[in-house]
């Protein structure tokens, strides 16, 4: 009656702590799944089929043609933020990963898994993927803030449903903004100096260097806009297939609205919200529900087929590692153990490279050593073997290197360009 247990509490402890993680880590996913469970529960799996079923091969063709344009001017403004940054990206290498990023985006769950993806790999590949994230982090944030000024004004100056909440809102948003700068601005200005040249100034100074320079700033805002007007023709296109015959500037804040709701991160591969707004969206501007998410949908199978040349980057790029690999592996292999002997006297075993070995070039180093006993010549040869292997076999981060990238011979990786480690 009198024992207290107070184990179980404790392995109950960090079984709630995993819960909690979990759970938000995958609450954009799971809010997705609820916002699409609950459109079919309101209005059936008929919509989303009719909206499939007229999807023609015209629509998929025009799709991929508009995805290319948004997918070349979105790796141009990638491009030009990594330049900023002071890393380099060239514009035919940036197409193809943003291709690749675009498909992951669409086929994994988040929406955003694509760009961890092309942030990490491109700045694993520069050798800082500290800057490589910011770059990434830079350029879908222009994206982000053309869409915000574009899609305010469109609000603003067009008729939609939320026209009078936008015009009532927008003040208070701006006053609210400007009162924020303010107050970050005299906190700045009354911190100490070595406060005020820390991580933040160096955060500005990169984002005005990628974003705002007077050599980035033009192209960075044109590829925005471009890609910004590729969505809303994606979305128009969408509109017609769906069967919708309204006008393009009444379509075209419902599109905004359509692309401000695929902002939020709680979708599924970038279905979620996208169809609860664009349904709502039409049904409050007279254009019925159903409709508004039959063209939702109809826009989520468009720019999933725009993403698709991604599968072929991943494709080519598997099959290169994999070939890379086999190619790697018997010379890894034929270094691994220590030095292979010659098949031929005075011949390398990569054929070119003519290299003695360190019996032939004792002689001129060193007088004869006297006559010693046969165990300790054992001995000695043993020693001698030893070092010869210590000495001339590859390293284990030479043989990493050369695992993951069969010829990077860096000196930045810390160690001699040799025919060894290249």
């Amino acid at each position: 009656m009198g024992v207290i247990v107070t184990e179980p509490r404790a392995d109950r402890a960090p079984r709630r702590a995993g819960w909690g993680r979990a759970l938000r880590t995958h609450f954009g996913t799971l809010a997705g799944v609820a916002i699409l469970a609950v459109l079919l529960w309101r209005m059936g799996t008929g919509v989303f089929l009719d909206g499939l079923s007229r999807i023609d091969v015209p629509a998929l063709l025009l799709a991929l043609g508009i995805g290319a344009v948004t997918t070349v001017f979105s790796a141009w403004r990638w491009a030009l933020v990594a330049r900023g940054l002071r890393i380099r990206l060239p514009l035919g290498p940036a197409v193809a990963d943003y291709y690749r990023s675009l498909f992951l985006n669409a086929a994994l769950p988040g929406g955003i898994l694509g760009d961890v993806h092309r942030a990490v790999r491109h700045g694993q590949s520069e050798g800082d993927v500290g800057r490589g994230v910011r770059a990434v982090v830079l350029e879908r944030t222009a994206g982000q803030l053309v869409l915000a000024v574009a899609g305010v004004t469109v609000l603003l100056v067009l008729p939609s449903p939320v026209m009078a909440d936008v015009r009532h809102f927008a003040p208070l948003v701006a006053l609210g903004t400007v009162g924020a700068l303010a107050v970050v601005l005299a906190v700045r200005m009354n911190s100490p100096a070595r406060r005020r040249g820390g991580r933040l100034r160096a955060t500005l100074s990169e984002a005005r260097e990628g974003l705002l320079s007077r050599r980035n700033g033009p192209g960075v805002a044109l590829s925005s806009v471009v890609v910004l007007a590729g969505h809303i023709a994606t979305f128009v296109v969408a509109a017609r297939v769906a069967g919708s015959t309204a006008s393009v500037p009444v379509l075209l804040p419902l599109a905004v609205l359509a692309l401000l709701a695929m902002s939020l991160p709680l979708n599924v591969g970038g279905w979620g919200p996208r169809e609860g707004v664009t349904a709502w969206a039409f049904g409050a501007a007279g254009l019925g529900a159903s409709t508004g998410l039959s063209v939702a949908v109809v826009y989520g199978a468009l720019s999933f087929v725009a993403a698709l040349p991604g599968a072929v980057v991943l494709v080519v790029r598997w099959y290169t590692g994999l070939r890379a690999e086999a190619a790697a592996g018997p010379a890894a292999g034929s270094g691994a153990g220590g030095v292979v002997p010659d098949a031929e006297p005075g011949h390398a075993h990569d054929g070119h490279y003519p290299r003695s070995s360190p019996a032939a070039e004792a002689p001129a180093l060193a007088p004869a050593p006297a006559p010693v006993s046969a165990s300790a010549s054992a001995e000695s040869a043993a020693e001698v073997s030893a070092v010869s292997i210590e000495k001339y076999a590859p390293k284990e981060s030479a043989r990493l290197a050369r695992s993951s990238f069969p010829f990077s011979a860096d000196p930045r990786e810390g160690r001699p360009m040799t025919p060894e480690s290249v």
